[in-house]
């Protein structure tokens, strides 16, 4: 059944309407691949409306797909609807997701993100002049360590009412010693994308061929936008933890095409690797899951904390 709504919104804004569901996910966000009456495949995005932050992630998406990186082209702007930013891109099925977290599979990952980072330095932030936009804020929650909310973690609706006490103290402490590590960085900011997980990309063997969930668009330093991603690359069904020389071999690559980072953001680059992992075995700990993250953190938190100057 296609929500009523849904078949609204494409004759409004499409000028056509669902003939035929080609997929449908919901998770964090709704997406909607179909096939309108007039032939055209389409995805329709809706998601719970974050200060705005969602028109800024489809009006970077549009840049750099303008600019030819490979992901799918939006085909609306965001509107709201019943507290929900909902938009359409170009439907982009077809290629495969890269499974592996070695070192090789890391290099290759590296690159396409120093590339999309550096694509958009172009995009004005927080500007006057015509085509500049806002800060895509709040970040994602996961790589929310800047936030005001009491405590070492930011509000996450769906995880209020869970039992703190089900998460390990080494996680707890971690995150303590992390919050105290970032919050006494002052580093530019830039966008970047805080969700690269294999999960969101797919290749035609070492070819870049999509990149998805723009909605994960971040502000935020540089090294920390690859630092999440050197440790969460290899994530797909399941959030894991890359390993640590993976995640060094990310970092190299990532400094090869981009610049070199210099000792306090290598620092923050582990520091932020480690903070994603710790939200995901939180995660995991609150709803009784198998410990991936959890365990990867257990044998990893350590180093990477040294690593971070932590």
């Amino acid at each position: 059944m296609i929500p009523e709504w849904l078949v609204s919104w494409c004759r409004t804004h499409l000028g056509a309407v669902p003939a035929e569901v080609l997929y449908e996910t919901a998770h964090m966000s709704e997406v909607y691949g179909l096939r309108l009456t007039d032939g055209r495949d389409v995805a329709v995005k809706s998601r719970p409306d974050q200060s705005g932050r969602e028109a800024t992630c489809v009006e970077v998406q549009r840049f750099v797909v303008l600019n030819g990186f490979p992901a799918a082209a939006p085909l609306t702007g965001v509107t709201l609807h019943a507290g929900k930013a909902v938009h359409a891109e170009e439907w982009r099925p077809g290629g495969e997701a890269k499974l592996g977290d070695d070192a090789a599979t890391a290099r290759l990952f590296a690159a396409p993100l120093a590339r999309l980072v550096d694509l958009a330095e172009d995009v004005e932030v927080g500007g006057t002049e015509p085509g500049a936009v806002e800060p895509p804020l709040p970040n994602p929650e996961w790589t929310r360590w800047d936030h005001d909310d009491p405590g070492v973690w930011p509000r996450i609706p769906y995880l209020d009412g869970h039992d703190e006490s089900r998460v390990p103290p080494f996680v707890v402490e971690a995150g303590e010693r992390l919050r105290d590590r970032l919050s006494g960085i002052y580093l530019p900011r830039v966008l970047g994308h805080a969700d690269w997980e294999s999960q969101n990309i797919r290749w035609y063997g070492d070819e870049l061929w999509a990149v998805h969930d723009w909605d994960s668009l971040a502000w935020l330093p540089e090294a920390a936008i690859a630092g999440a991603a050197s440790g969460a690359f290899a994530s797909h069904a399941e959030p894991t933890l890359a390993p640590i020389a993976s995640s060094a071999a990310f970092l190299e690559a990532y400094q090869e095409v981009r610049r070199p980072f210099s000792a306090d953001e290598i620092e923050v680059a582990w520091a932020a690797s480690l903070w994603l992992a710790l939200h995901n075995a939180r995660s995991e700990a609150l709803h009784g899951r198998t410990p991936i993250a959890l365990n990867a953190v257990a044998s990893q938190g350590t180093e990477r904390l040294h690593l971070a100057g932590a």
